[in-house]
C-alpha cells in the first residue's frame, strides 16, 4: 500500500497563489501513477493533473493547464502542484492518489480507479 499525505492548503484571495504537497511514502510500481483531484461538496471528484513518475511526462486537465503545474521532487518523494491565479472556483478540497501504470498513456488517459489515497487538504478562494 502506498500512504499520502497532502499539505499546504489553506485560505486565499483571488488572484493569489498556493503550493500543495504530497509525500509519498515509497517508489513501487503501485506509486508511478501519482494524480491530483479535487472535489467540492456534491460533485464527483475531478481529476486534475496526474505525474507518470517512470518517464516524469505530466498533464493538466485544460480547464487549468494554465494556471496549475504538477511536479515531483524525486529525492524528498514529495508531489506538487502549483495552483496560480486562483478563482472561487477552485475552491474545493485537495487530494492526492497513487496507482500502477504500464506507460504514461496509462497514466495520464486511462480511466483506471486508484487505490490508495491521501486525506485531503483543502483550498477556499474568497473573492
Amino acid at each position: 500500500q502506498i500512504y499520502l499525505e497532502e499539505s499546504g492548503g489553506g485560505s486565499v484571495q483571488a488572484g493569489e497563489s498556493l503550493r500543495l504537497s504530497c509525500k509519498v511514502s515509497k517508489y513501487s510500481y503501485n506509486s508511478d501513477c501519482l494524480a491530483w483531484f479535487r472535489q467540492t461538496p456534491g460533485k464527483e471528484r475531478e481529476k486534475v493533473a496526474t505525474f507518470y513518475r517512470v518517464g516524469g511526462s505530466t498533464n493538466v486537465v485544460d480547464s487549468v493547464r494554465d494556471r496549475f503545474a504538477v511536479s515531483l521532487d524525486r529525492a524528498e518523494k514529495t508531489m506538487y502542484l502549483q495552483l496560480n491565479v486562483l478563482k472561487p472556483e477552485d475552491t474545493a478540497t485537495y487530494y492526492c492518489a497513487a496507482r500502477g501504470a504500464n506507460s504514461a498513456a496509462d497514466c495520464h488517459n486511462y480511466p483506471k480507479p486508484f487505490p490508495d489515497w491521501g486525506q485531503g487538504t483543502p483550498v477556499t478562494v474568497s473573492a
